[in-house]
């Protein structure tokens, strides 16, 4: 791959491990030349950061504690990626959370704590590391966000995940329409399901896979990579007139009727 990230700066969130859809995104940033500062929630996390990076020949990265629940963190984390680089170019937003317990079951018994969970780690964090970044993208930017169909249709036992996903879709357009005019675009990529950590807490994750590729047009599921190629593809120049939208990537099984 060409280096048409080279000199350009971007922030990863929530790597979880190796097989997370955040780590796939950080190699295809990193392979076309871009430097690289990943924040994480706590010193564990960390060090799996340091071991990946290490085992991907990722040299310089920017380590970064934060907690996307907390303003003066969030604050916090991006003062220090300013007094380190001065200049952010991008930042792939790969967070989201619910309580196993109400990803199980009937949306209807979500507990009134677990859906302000939901809602606040996995929709308004973007609100708030939007305006975080959003000084430090003097040149312009990018900014992606990771959904699911779920936010579109019902999906059994996705529950409030669905309903936090539908409102961060809709934050993405209201983002994208407040920063425009300063040359910084928000966009989304609402995945196929993929076999992550975060995918293991949905209840018969296995069977919504299998639907997937018995019914997309394509006749198979998509992986990291092809999801990766897409964000780096969104937070490349190549999509300088793109702002505000979801883009799937789902073999096409968003367009099937059944």
């Amino acid at each position: 791959m060409n280096q048409m990230l080279s000199g350009k700066r971007m922030v990863v969130m929530g790597v979880a491990n190796h097989r997370s859809i955040a780590w796939a995104i950080a190699k295809a940033l990193h392979k076309a030349g871009a430097d690289l500062a990943f924040t994480y929630l706590s010193e564990r996390e960390e060090k799996k950061l340091k071991e990946l990076t290490k085992d991907a020949n990722i040299d310089n990265a920017l380590y970064i504690p934060c907690d996307v629940t907390k303003d003066d963190q969030v604050e916090a984390a991006f003062r220090k990626i300013k007094e380190t680089w001065g200049t952010v170019h991008g930042l792939a937003h790969c967070i989201a959370h619910a309580k196993t317990d109400d990803l199980k079951g009937d949306y209807i018994d979500t507990s009134r704590d677990g859906y302000a969970l939901a809602q606040d780690i996995s929709s308004y964090s973007l609100v708030a590391v939007t305006r975080a970044v959003r000084p430090l993208m003097t040149e312009g930017g990018s900014v992606i966000t990771m959904t699911y169909m779920g936010a579109e249709r019902v999906i059994p036992n996705y529950n409030v995940m669905g309903i936090a996903k539908s409102a961060l879709e809709t934050s993405v357009r209201y983002l994208a329409y407040d920063v425009g005019e300063e040359n910084i675009r928000v966009n989304a990529i609402s995945a196929g399901p993929v076999r992550t950590l975060a995918a293991k807490g949905v209840k018969d994750f296995n069977q919504m896979t299998h639907i997937v590729a018995e019914r997309a047009p394509l006749k198979r599921a998509v992986d990291v990579e092809e999801i990766a190629n897409a964000a780096l593809f969104l937070l490349s120049d190549l999509a300088t007139g793109i702002t505000g939208e979801v883009l799937h990537v789902d073999g096409g099984y968003n367009i099937m009727g059944m």
